[in-house]
């Protein structure tokens, strides 16, 4: 029993609005297929080639980077609610009209048009989280939030790879409903936050206490961000090939069930998120946030790395546990750490800038990888990866010393004072 509370520390007494938003995410998460089978999508139902799908993801995450800008300066101007309402209730009515339509370059855009819409609303929910804790808060909330979003993702696996093969409009209609169901809880339950953002700051949170101009002088006077930011680049470069690389490497290894495979692999990836997660958040909780990150860019060289050297079916569900393991370490140390470098004023442009820079590597990923498996193989390419993940991780070791040195010369002022 002392385990178990040991385990569910994290997540107690947080703000009621906090719960109903992991509740949202679990039943939002339990009919989310589209994204996860949209190299699939393109590809198999479609009908593109594996750059010129690679190229189209690279376009939508590209235009992902004005939405979510917009989306950034709206969250902190009008409020995060009406962002979340708006916007995501357009982006699903998009998916709503792909029940109708056949597999056809129509459909491609419309996901296009969705995923801007979601872009737009995306930088609020970081942002209204932040606005609802506190940095000793902010582990658990971020950490609930993605056990909420995984534990739905881990039941709509079960049968998305069948739903893919067999019935694509009811794949899409049922993104639909919970879409739907999730956003009409936050639109009922949980009220405005913007406000939260003005209220006086306590003197140990002095990097959020309210500022003063741009997000650019925002981010300049706190060079610990880009840095952090650029490293993650490469993090998000290698993780993108998780929806792109990977389900074409299953549909080559096993062509008569290569969907329904990824399908296995992605409930596999969110068994291990829902039942691992608090298990990690509690044993990592004495290491810093940069840390965390650091120990998870090991795991992404590792996991991603061994499917360059062999990839049959065991090798896949080991390569996932491994670099799932990662993927929960990043998840929730990121953004906790840039929350708890942000002032309060500029919570919502922040969510959107910095995912930006880390979000580049998921869009060039696909579009340059696209292109290496047309040039090479997947032994090759996933070799590849491992060595841009490499190279990051050891980045993030001289973040972590320069947090360390920043936190030694912030007490030392304090004492002189």
């Amino acid at each position: 029993m002392q385990r178990l509370m040991k385990l569910i520390e994290p997540y107690r007494g947080l703000k009621r609005e906090i719960y109903i938003i992991f509740i949202a995410k679990t039943v939002n998460a339990m009919g989310a297929f589209v994204f996860p089978f949209l190299t699939l999508l393109l590809n198999n139902k479609i009908g593109l080639s594996e750059s010129e799908t690679g190229t189209f993801i690279a376009i939508s995450g590209l235009l992902f980077i004005p939405s979510s800008l917009i989306g950034g300066k709206l969250s902190d101007i009008i409020g995060r609610k009406k962002l979340i309402v708006i916007f995501e209730t357009l982006g699903i009515l998009c998916y709503g009209a792909c029940c109708f339509i056949q597999p056809t370059m129509l459909m491609a855009y419309l996901l296009l048009l969705s995923g801007i819409l979601f872009g737009i609303a995306g930088p609020a929910h970081d942002a209204m989280t932040a606005d609802l804790t506190t940095p000793e808060e902010r582990e658990g909330a971020y950490s609930l939030n993605y056990l909420g979003f995984n534990f739905g993702y881990a039941i709509a696996m079960l049968f998305a790879g069948t739903l893919f093969e067999y019935n694509l409009k009811l794949f899409f209609l049922l993104d639909v409903v919970t879409g739907l169901i999730g956003i009409t809880l936050i639109g009922l339950f949980v009220s405005e936050t913007l406000h939260n953002s003005s209220k006086e700051i306590s003197q140990d949170r002095e990097l959020e206490k309210k500022e003063e101009g741009s997000i650019l002088d925002v981010l300049f006077s706190r060079p610990i961000l880009i840095a952090f930011a650029l490293a993650l680049f490469g993090y998000r470069f290698v993780y993108s090939q998780w929806s792109f690389m990977l389900p074409l490497h299953a549909k080559d290894n096993f062509p008569a069930d290569g969907a329904a495979l990824y399908g296995a692999l992605g409930t596999f990836n969110a068994i291990i998120v829902v039942v691992l997660t608090p298990v990690l958040t509690s044993l990592f909780s004495k290491k810093t946030n940069v840390k965390r990150v650091f120990y998870a860019g090991i795991l992404f060289t590792i996991g991603f790395g061994m499917l360059g050297f062999i990839s049959t079916r065991v090798a896949f569900f080991t390569s996932v546990f491994i670099f799932t393991l990662g993927e929960i370490l990043e998840a929730i140390s990121v953004m906790p750490f840039i929350m708890n470098h942000t002032p309060a004023t500029h919570r919502g442009r922040m969510s959107s800038v910095l995912p930006i820079t880390m979000g580049l590597g998921f869009t060039v990923g696909p579009l340059i990888m696209g292109h290496v498996l047309e040039a090479t193989s997947f032994s090759i390419a996933w070799k590849i990866c491992a060595l841009i993940v490499g190279v990051s991780t050891l980045w993030m070791i001289r973040i972590n010393k320069n947090e360390i040195k920043s936190r030694v010369d912030e007490e030392e002022a304090v004492v002189a004072n």
